[in-house]
């Protein structure tokens, strides 16, 4: 009988190190409402566990269950629904192996700057603005600036400004003369709620 409990017991202890790691560096985080609200939306994922959040410097761990693995583009989905930016992300799966995403990479030659008038109030908004306009292909690099109002567009021949306009809209930010509709603007959580351009 003492065999067994231990045979139990080993079983048990492997299962529980059948575990996948997950690390994203997240962009956008800045108060513990906004770890909360990261936190709150990956629990979505039944069966995370050992969930950390460092808000100064946007570390976000947690591991899973290596009978349900996720996958790169679900998690930096999952990111974003929550309104952030993710950045570089790395799985370690239970075998060893590891799957990285180094957002900062990009393969778009550089050839095109431009600058946006886009409405926001905080960090939290920066973070959605610019991953709007990353989804935009052709677009290299966006960085909106909180204090002047603008966004800063780098791409190729490629970088479709109406493109990128209408994806600002969508979010839930007016840009360029234009308004969101008030319906999405209204849908923005609270600290997100900037002055409007009558």
């Amino acid at each position: 009988m003492r065999y067994l409990t231990l045979i139990l017991m080993l079983i048990g202890t492997m299962a529980i190190a059948q575990t996948d790691k997950y690390e994203i560096q997240v962009d956008g985080l800045g108060c513990p409402f906004c770890a909360y609200g990261l936190e709150k939306k990956f629990k979505d994922f039944k069966g995370i566990k050992k969930i950390k959040i460092d808000i100064e410097s946007g570390n976000f761990s947690f591991v899973r269950s290596a009978e349900k693995p996720l996958g790169i583009e679900e998690i930096r989905a999952k990111v974003r629904e929550a309104g952030y930016t993710p950045n570089a992300t790395l799985i370690t799966r239970s075998t060893g192996e590891q799957i990285a995403y180094d957002s900062a990479s990009s393969d778009v030659q550089i050839t095109t700057k431009t600058t946006l008038a886009v409405a926001g109030k905080c960090g939290m908004c920066k973070s959605r603005i610019e991953d709007a306009a990353h989804q935009i292909d052709g677009v290299a690099t966006a960085v909106w600036s909180q204090d002047d109002q603008l966004l800063t567009l780098e791409g190729g021949d490629d970088l479709n400004i109406s493109a990128v306009v209408e994806k600002l809209l969508s979010v839930g930010h007016d840009t360029e003369g234009k308004r969101a509709a008030d319906a999405t603007y209204d849908a923005l959580p609270p600290c997100c709620l900037y002055d409007r351009a009558q």
